[in-house]
């Protein structure tokens, strides 16, 4: 017994190992059978085995043949394969409409109860045949009795109305009320004057009468308080519903009896009746009946005035207004012009901002206003003192002035800087500049966007929401509220989740939007608009901004064009990398320029290293020199610039003014005239505009000059009328130093390629999320966060037509020494002495060699150190060589073809 108790115990133990590893064999299987019925004899600890032989035994059954043979298995895989491609298939048709454009999702439910009308036509009417003929009879005649025939007239009216007027859904909403009210209490009294036969009667009975709707409006009420007072209660909605439909209050029922009698020629018209006054005042009740979120009345737009919204947005500068190249208009403003005036002022404008313009903004999601185009005018061809034929085709009226002033001749006086006193200049006519389409207000895009927004706020469980957007030409603005307790820091973390969910990267968070408690998200548009240049400056004009440093600059994210006075800033800096819109920008700032401003009003120094950038303006009359394109004539420019304004604010701190507009001011009134005895001639000062288009070619050139200039230039001359435009694409610390961004406060960055070059820029991160081709942050002086715009466009035909325009009126006349630092002197220099030979040798060899080495003069002229170096200073004296470097060879700056001049210079002989 114990051999056999010991066997029993020592089995199962040995066939663990292998009933884990591997499936028994039938022998292997058999001797465990046999000690497992012995083991239930033996003490508690063998009643373990039976357990482990079980859990050894579980996965056996597994390979059991399947008494269908897979073919369940495989008719379910089928079926869930079908089901799963036609739900996909379903999803996507969903959001697809989803994506459809309102207008086409009404025209489809139109289009869709005119085919039902056709269905139940032939089944009421024609009494069709087939599967559709009898459910049209179960639903229609079941529920509508002896009215089945009306039904698709119904139907077909109620389709007609949305074909026509999609544009009003609550009067849609309006009819289906009435016409429900309507059906019921007609049908109620159908079935009553039919007996009232109830269900015991059967069904034919009750399709006979009223149907199951009359049945159903009838029978409760004739339990309740018998046929006596039902009678009249269904009269009372029968004619509630009439009175909805139809639009028509209790207290206007007389009138329009009296309108209908009057179509059908019972009745004598009254003089004046105002019919339409009851629908207005209906319509007007009904959206006050209206939840606030769901009002949106056709009259908002109507109501806003642009005046009030351009005079807040501009600080005005009135002043006289030169007479423009256009002839004056006699004719009264018509429809069309009204249109004209509303576009130019107000398109572009977004919801949550300035609102859409009513006549020109087509959005399908808009309430009912019927817009109509504005007619273009077309570009007038008369010049300035020529006769326009039709006068009132050719020009532009200023349509928001309440009467037209005849244009006024500029006075003729003498110009500061060298111009002829006789000459009447006419600014160009805004005409030359094309008009843009009327911005867009919202679009699919956008609602997808909020939706993906909502999505995510809802997946990361974050207590926010989107509670609207202003929709700019290259960016929305999305409005994000956050929930009581709920930290900024939630959204901000969700930046590359966000990106990730509208499937852009370039998104930017703004926390808070200035002046809301609201987070904004901008996400890029995937349909951009452009911003044309003379949009922009069609509403300075409406404005009667007539400062002649007003320059347009674009578009903001909530559609209000952004427009900034250059003598304010009052120095700016531009920066951007390669194609991010800087020369664009460029352009429009002086083309804004040549549009307002006479050559009596601004002058213009041009600096353009790159040599191509600029040159669509040689020949302007506002310029005070050739465009500048060697970098050291370009220094030598600002050290005239530096002259000049010393010179002003001699005449300033002379005749105690503290500013150049009240020093022109007093020269233009007699208040300020020269002392007794001289003779010079007080004239105004023009204002002086230098744009420089390459800052760091400047700066590889001669830095210490050019940092010099700028710096002296930007701390001093605001009150002297001189302003600094800085463009650059390498905004580096090297190019953009530390003195020249604190004297430079106004900043315009473009899209960068890195954060440093952001923070070189603005001090700040941001332009390198920018996504190119004109899309900027623009940071006036005193403002603390940058405005996100969309930089105007000009096209090269546009800027030919006003400089070609401008050539036309004027001739320039240039400054000679502007770009002529000091006059060389005729005569050798005394310092020269009698060592010209020598100079003129060292300066060959050291020019032809590019070279500049003391050791060398000494070797090749075979001079001491001391000759020597008196020839290398006086090298350096007559910028030939730069200064010393220690041991390192000097700098040579004269390449070798400006040889021969340098040698002249040298010899005092005239250079050119």
């Amino acid at each position: 017994m114990s051999a056999v108790a010991s066997t029993g115990n020592l089995t199962p133990m040995a066939s663990r190992p292998t009933a884990a590893k591997k499936a028994p064999a039938k022998k292997a299987a058999a001797a465990k059978k046999a000690p497992a019925k012995k083991a239930p004899a033996k003490k508690a600890p063998a009643k373990k085995a039976p357990a482990k032989k079980a859990a050894a035994k579980k996965p056996a059954p597994k390979p059991a043949p399947n008494p269908t043979g897979g073919v369940y298995r495989f008719a379910r895989a089928c079926w869930l394969g079908i089901a799963h491609t036609v739900g996909a298939l379903f999803r996507g048709i969903g959001r697809g409409a989803k994506g459809l454009d309102p207008a086409h999702r009404k025209d489809g439910l139109a289009l869709l109860l005119l085919g039902l009308a056709l269905v139940v036509a032939a089944g009421t009417w024609s009494h069709l045949r087939g599967p559709v003929g009898d459910l049209v009879e179960i639903l229609v005649t079941g529920a509508f009795g002896r009215l089945d025939l009306l039904v698709p007239l119904l139907l077909g009216t109620v389709a007609v109305r949305l074909i026509r007027h999609p544009e009003k859904p609550e009067a849609n909403g309006r009819i289906v009320i009435g016409l429900s009210a309507l059906v019921i209490g007609v049908l109620g009294l159908v079935h009553m004057a039919c007996g009232s036969p109830g269900r015991s009667a059967g069904t034919e009975a009750i399709r006979d009468a009223g149907g199951l709707i009359g049945w159903g409006a009838s029978r409760p009420l004739i339990f309740t308080m018998g046929e006596v007072l039902a009678v009249p209660l269904l009269v009372l909605l029968t004619l509630f519903g009439l009175l909805v439909v139809t639009a028509t209050p209790v207290n206007a029922i007389p009138q329009r009896l009296r309108l209908v009698g009057e179509k059908l020629g019972v009745v004598q018209p009254a003089e004046a009746d105002d019919a339409t006054y009851d629908d207005e005042r209906y319509e007007e009740q009904w959206r006050e009946a209206l939840p606030t979120s769901s009002r949106r009345r056709p009259a908002e737009a109507d109501a806003y005035d642009p005046d009030q919204a351009e005079e807040a947005a501009l600080t005005k500068r009135r002043r006289p207004r030169r007479s423009a190249a256009q002839p004056p208009v006699d004719r009264p403003m018509d429809a069309v012009d009204v249109a004209a005036a509303a576009a130019a002022a107000l398109d572009g404008a977004v919801m949550h901002g300035m609102p859409p313009s009513p006549i020109v903004a087509d959005l399908t999601q808009g309430v009912g206003v019927e817009r109509s185009e504005p007619e273009q005018t077309p570009v007038p061809s008369a010049r300035a003192g020529e006769p326009a034929e039709g006068g009132d085709r050719d020009a532009v009226p200023d349509l928001t002035k309440a009467s037209q002033e005849a244009p006024r001749d500029l006075p003729p006086r003498a110009e500061q800087l060298q111009l002829s006193g006789d000459i009447t200049y006419s600014l160009p006519s805004l005409d030359l500049l094309e008009r843009g389409g009327p911005g867009k207000a919202r679009s699919a895009a956008n609602d997808a966007v909020v939706a993906s927004l909502s999505n995510v706020f809802t997946e990361f469980k974050v207590d926010a929401a989107v509670t609207g957007f202003t929709r700019g030409p290259t960016v929305t603005r999305y409005e994000v509220e956050l929930g009581p307790a709920v930290k900024v820091e939630r959204i901000t973390a969700l930046t590359k989740n966000i990106a990730y969910a509208v499937a852009s990267p370039d998104v930017r968070i703004i926390s808070p939007i200035p002046g809301k408690s609201a987070v904004g998200i901008e996400i890029p548009n995937t349909d951009r608009e452009m911003v044309n240049l003379g949009d922009v400056l069609r509403l300075a004009a409406a404005a009667e901004d007539e400062h002649p440093m007003l320059v347009g600059l674009g578009k903001d994210v909530e559609g209000g064009y952004v427009m900034a006075n250059l003598a304010k800033m009052p120095h700016v800096l531009v920066a951007g990398a390669t194609g991010s819109g800087k020369s664009s920008c460029i352009n429009c700032l002086i083309t804004s320029v040549m549009m307002r401003a006479t050559p009596e009003d601004v002058r213009l120094v041009l600096v353009d290293p790159k040599r191509v950038e600029l040159t669509a303006y040689e020949g302007i009359p506002h310029l005070i020199t050739p465009i500048i394109t060697n970098p050291k004539r370009a220094a030598e420019a600002l050290q005239w610039v530096v002259r000049e304004m010393d010179l002003r604010y001699d005449d300033l701190a002379a005749y105690g003014y503290r500013h150049i507009d009240d020093f022109n001011e007093a020269v233009r009134n007699g208040k300020a005239q020269a002392p007794e005895g001289s003779e010079r001639e007080l004239q105004p000062y023009p204002y002086l505009l230098v744009i420089v288009d390459e800052l760091a070619d400047l700066m590889m050139v001669a830095p210490r000059d050019v940092e010099d200039a700028i710096v002296r230039i930007t701390q001093l001359a605001r009150a002297a009328g001189i302003h600094l435009v800085l463009a650059t694409q390498r905004p580096s610390v090297d190019v953009v130093t530390g003195l020249i961004k604190a004297n430079v406060p106004s900043r315009l960055a473009f899209a960068t390629s890195s954060l440093a070059d952001s923070r070189v820029i603005l001090d700040q991160p941001g332009a390198e999320k920018l996504i190119g081709k004109g899309d900027g942050l623009y940071l006036p002086m005193g403002a603390n966060k940058p405005t996100r715009m969309q930089g105007a466009f000009v096209t090269e035909d546009e800027v030919a037509a006003v400089v070609e325009h401008c050539k036309a009126q004027m001739a320039p006349v240039f400054r000679d020494d502007v770009t002529v630092g000091t006059k060389q002197k005729k005569e050798i220099d005394e310092d020269i002495g009698d060592d010209l030979d020598l100079l003129c040798q060292a300066a060959e060899l050291v020019v032809s060699t590019q070279f500049g080495s003391t050791s060398m003069l000494q070797r090749k002229l075979r001079v001491g150190f001391a000759k020597a170096g008196r020839l290398m200073d006086l090298m350096e004296s007559r910028n030939i060589v730069g200064p010393s470097e220690g041991s390192k060879a000097r700098d040579v700056l004269i390449k070798p073809d400006e040889l021969d001049g340098v040698l002249a210079v040298i010899r005092g002989e005239a250079t050119s």
